[in-house]
């Protein structure tokens, strides 16, 4: 394994390498670390990072793999919004695509090849529910008639199909288990078909898996999910008391002004030091 970098970047390079050397623990093949083949690029500028990945990624890319070269593009200058526990999660899954790659025959799925790397990196989790719920809430989510899902150029879009073929990934594990996603993937080295392979291993079609898919989600992750949701129960209990407190504060200022208003109104008290209560009574009777 080599890694190409500017002078300037040699620590990171040296960490790049001790973290492609760590054996990552990929579903249905166990730990597996990078082959000696693999070359890291970590590109100085992003003329360099185009330059390197063929001018195919896009600008907000966070690292690039090409499996066909066994090589990984980073991007050694700061990225916005990345900071470091990102960044080596980026590493580690473009590690993955090549590891996975190198294990299954033929072409991957695109759904299939980034939602193994979302979860074998360890960079989707259960939390990352959230932004699926408020794209269902917003109608933002793509359809779920189909794992065929396009990778769109917008960030945003495209952060959603990402968790989308996660979910599909996390629902092939879920489905029988870590022992049953394991035979899925030696079916799948066997017939060199992920159809295939699910036909073998589930005894169902890749329509019908789909079908499961797309209800799965909606469950999980629909607008009808908030509600069972304690983190969203106790989000909307502070909004309510936000929305109660906020008036009653403004009154309060409000009473609070009107005493002090009244309070400078009052006369000064007397010099003989009598106690007079204030204000003093007036009356219009006339002796």
């Amino acid at each position: 394994m080599s890694v190409l970098y500017a002078p300037r970047h040699a620590l990171l390079a040296r960490e790049a390498a001790a973290q492609a050397r760590t054996p990552v623990p990929l579903p249905g093949f166990g730990p597996v670390a990078a082959a000696d083949s693999t070359v890291i690029i970590l590109a100085p500028t992003p003329a360099a990072f185009a330059e390197a990945t063929g001018g195919r990624a896009p600008e907000w890319a966070g690292g690039v793999a090409i499996p066909s070269l066994r090589r990984i593009v980073i991007p050694a200058y700061p990225l916005p919004g990345v900071d470091r526990r990102q960044a080596d999660a980026i590493l580690r899954h473009e590690l993955v695509h090549l590891a996975l790659h190198e294990r299954l025959p033929g072409a991957i799925p695109r759904w299939f090849d980034e939602g193994y790397a979302e979860v074998a990196s360890g960079s989707w989790d259960s939390s990352e529910g959230w932004a699926l719920r408020v794209a269902f809430l917003t109608g933002r989510a793509p359809p779920l008639d189909s794992l065929s899902i396009e990778w769109p150029s917008d960030e945003a879009d495209a952060r959603l199909a990402y968790l989308l073929s996660a979910t599909a990934v996390d629902h092939l594990r879920r489905r029988t288990g870590e022992r049953g996603f394991a035979l899925l993937m030696r079916n799948w080295q066997a017939s060199g078909s992920l159809e295939s392979s699910i036909r073998t291993t589930f005894g169902m079609t890749s329509a019908q898996l789909e079908d499961e898919w797309g209800r799965d989600v909606r469950s999980r992750y629909g607008w009808l999910s908030l509600g069972a949701s304690l983190g969203f129960v106790w989000a909307l209990a502070v909004v309510l008391a936000m929305v109660a407190w906020i008036p009653r504060r403004m009154r309060n200022r409000a009473r609070v002004a009107e005493m002090e208003k009244e309070y400078r109104m009052l006369p000064p008290p007397r010099e003989d030091g009598l106690n007079v209560e204030y204000p003093l009574a007036f009356s219009d009777e006339r002796d």
